[in-house]
C-alpha cells in the first residue's frame, strides 16, 4: 500500500496493493495496521453506501460538531471528488482539492476531520463506498455550496448539463457564511 499526500494537509490518495491471477483481483481496502503506519489511526463506527444516476452532486458535507474522519473507494462507477479545507488554523483553509476515483482501480481517498467533502458522480450506477469516524448527527451536518466561486472547483460537467443536487445540497453555505472549524 502507498499513500500520496494531496495539496491539503493530511488528505492522502491511497494506492491499494493488488494480488491478480486467473480468477480476478484481490485486495485490501482497510487493514488497522498498515493504516496507522501511514498516520491514519482511525477507528471507523459506521460505513456507508450510496448509489448514484450519472452526474449526481452529492455535497459538499461536513459535520461540525461529532467530526468524521472518512475513508471513500468506488466500488461501481467513477466520480469527481472533492475535498474543501474548513479549519481556520489551516494554511490552507478555504482551499479545495480534487481526485477522480472509480471501480476500476485500487485506490482510497482518506479525508481527515475538518474538511467538506463531496462528490459528482461521472457513471451511471456509481457506488461509493465510505467509512467514518463518528456516527452522522442531523444537529451537526452543515453543507458548503458546491458550486460557490470561492472554492474554485472546476466540476467536469458537460456543457448544458446540470447536475442532479438534493434540496440541501442546493441551499448550503458559501464559504463566508459557512461555520467552519478552529
Amino acid at each position: 500500500m502507498r499513500a500520496t499526500e494531496l495539496p491539503l494537509p493530511g488528505v492522502l490518495l491511497i494506492e491499494h496493493r493488488v494480488f491478480d491471477d486467473e480468477r480476478g483481483a484481490f485486495f485490501e481496502s482497510w487493514n488497522e495496521r498498515d493504516f496507522a503506519a501511514l498516520g491514519i489511526g482511525a477507528r471507523f463506527v459506521q460505513e456507508n453506501v450510496s448509489r448514484s444516476r450519472a452526474f449526481v452532486l452529492r455535497g459538499l458535507h461536513y459535520q461540525i460538531r461529532q467530526t468524521q474522519g472518512k475513508l471513500v473507494r468506488v466500488l461501481a462507477g467513477e466520480i469527481f471528488d472533492v475535498v474543501v479545507d474548513l479549519r481556520r488554523s489551516s494554511p490552507a483553509f478555504g482551499r479545495s482539492c480534487t481526485v477522480q476515483l472509480d471501480a476500476a482501480g485500487a485506490r482510497s481517498l482518506w479525508v481527515p476531520s475538518g474538511f467538506a467533502h463531496g462528490f459528482l458522480a461521472l457513471a451511471g450506477e456509481t457506488r461509493v463506498q465510505y467509512k467514518v469516524t463518528d456516527y452522522w448527527s442531523r444537529e451537526a451536518e452543515r453543507t458548503l455550496r458546491w458550486d460557490d466561486p470561492a472554492l474554485g472547483v472546476r466540476w467536469p460537467l458537460p456543457a448544458g448539463v446540470e447536475p442532479l443536487l438534493s434540496a440541501k445540497d442546493r441551499d448550503g453555505a458559501p464559504l463566508a457564511r459557512a461555520e467552519c472549524f478552529p
